[in-house]
């Protein structure tokens, strides 16, 4: 087979330019001779030395569980797309009809994601004053405890006793990098800290309050994990807690009932504070029927608000999204 041979020290950027021109044949292993790397090519390529040597085959490694798994063709074009991946858990949503070969389709997450160590499948929708879901385990190890990582913080949970989206690490990000050095926070529905944790490494103090005592254990935890000592964990109703704190920022991330803790949230924040809302809305008029909502809210209380804001985070349903909206709380 025709090869390019050069010293290894001329290599990578060899590769590199074989590459951007399009000759450096696929499906095979580089060969390497004394001080020589040999690539194998398509054709001549002027400039270097060519010669003429024997190739390894190698197999190309799937990058989607789709190009393995074996299921009935009818039911092929049902399988997703995509799914979370939480720490070395994967969680997939399979319709009904794909079911039935979930044991299948998680072997198959397994065998292409080696880093994955359980799969799941998600058994209901998030429900209950904790915000859980059933899981249904599918292959792997059969435990729900796991380290995630992201935004440089690393995060301990239990994915069947908690609630976490690992699809909000861009939404966390884009709020940490508002936080003003100084600022006291208030993160009314905290889970096991991925707002609280990241943000304590630029805010003054975190207030991080849930109602759930798994998600307020983990919370305490994760303070340990990434040696944070500046968060203030409180197990308990946040209707309680508004009001007794006082906050330069507060975060709403409650999206299915966080209009009505909008109250407990001005209540919270400081004058010329910032709230950030997270709420669900349709593809036409995202954010009409939340506004209304703040305003109504704010009206009632003799505050005024100023919209600073307002996007959306990730599609939730069909023509549905999950949407924030920033707004700045005037008393």
């Amino acid at each position: 087979m025709l090869a390019v041979k050069v010293p290894k020290k001329e290599a990578e950027k060899t590769r590199r330019r074989l590459l951007e021109i399009g000759v450096l044949a696929k499906g095979y292993a580089v060969k390497r001779e004394g001080e020589f790397v040999l690539f194998p090519v398509t054709e001549e390529v002027e400039g270097f030395e060519l010669v003429e040597a024997e190739f390894e085959r190698v197999e190309r490694r799937p990058h989607s569980y789709r190009e393995v798994v074996e299921v009935p063709e009818d039911v092929k074009p049902l399988l997703p797309s995509s799914f979370d991946i939480i720490g070395d858990i994967a969680i997939i949503e399979l319709p009904d009809e794909l079911m039935p070969y979930g044991r299948t389709i998680g072997e198959a997450i397994l065998r292409v994601h080696r880093h994955i160590k359980a799969v799941f499948a998600k058994g209901s929708k998030v429900s209950g004053e904790y915000r859980v879901r059933e899981l249904v385990h599918l292959a792997g190890e059969r435990r729900t405890e796991t380290l995630h990582r992201e935004n440089g913080i690393r995060l301990k949970l239990d994915v069947a006793r908690v609630y976490f989206s690992p699809r909000l690490a861009t939404e966390r990000m884009r709020i940490f990098e508002k936080t003003r050095p100084g600022e006291a926070v208030f993160d009314m529905f905290a889970g096991i800290g991925p707002y609280a944790v990241l943000l304590a490494k630029k805010a003054k103090l975190v207030f991080a309050c849930d109602i759930n005592p798994w998600a307020v254990r983990y919370l305490e935890e994760n303070i340990g994990l990434n040696k944070v000592s500046n968060v203030v964990p409180i197990l308990g109703d946040v209707r309680k807690v508004a009001g007794k704190v006082g906050a330069d920022r507060v975060i709403m991330n409650l999206p299915k009932f966080a209009d009505r803790f909008l109250r407990e949230a001005m209540l919270s924040v400081r004058d010329g504070g910032i709230i950030h809302y997270y709420g669900f809305g349709p593809e036409e008029g995202l954010y009409s029927e939340h506004e209304a909502k703040i305003k109504s809210v704010a009206r009632e209380l003799g505050f005024k608000v100023e919209f600073l804001e307002e996007r959306k985070v990730r599609p939730y349903a069909p023509r549905q999204f999950n949407i924030a909206i920033d707004f700045r709380v005037l008393k």
